[in-house]
C-alpha cells in the first residue's frame, strides 16, 4: 500500500497491543505543516460522569503504531 487517505483511517478501531485495551477509533491526525508528515493519530477520550464533563483526547504517536490493518489499527502504548 503506497497511499492510504484519512477517511481509510478515520474509524478504524485503535487496539493497544500492550494490555489488549480498545482505545477508541481513530476521529482526527495531527500533522506537521513543514515536512507534510503525520506526526500522530487522535482517539476522542473517554468522559467525565456518565460521559459527560471531561473529555481529552488521546493523541497516539505515530511511532507507536505497530500494524495498519483493513479494519484496525494496533499500536504499543505502555499503560
Amino acid at each position: 500500500m503506497d497511499t492510504m487517505r484519512f477517511s481509510e483511517l478515520h474509524c478504524r478501531e485503535v487496539i493497544n497491543l500492550c494490555d489488549g485495551a480498545r482505545m477508541g477509533e481513530v476521529c482526527d491526525l495531527v500533522f506537521d505543516p513543514v515536512c507534510g508528515q503525520i506526526t500522530a493519530l487522535v482517539v476522542p477520550g473517554q468522559g467525565g460522569v456518565f460521559g459527560l464533563f471531561s473529555r481529552e483526547d488521546r493523541v497516539i504517536p505515530w511511532n507507536c503504531i505497530e500494524t495498519l490493518g483493513e479494519d484496525y489499527i494496533l499500536v504499543k502504548i505502555r499503560p
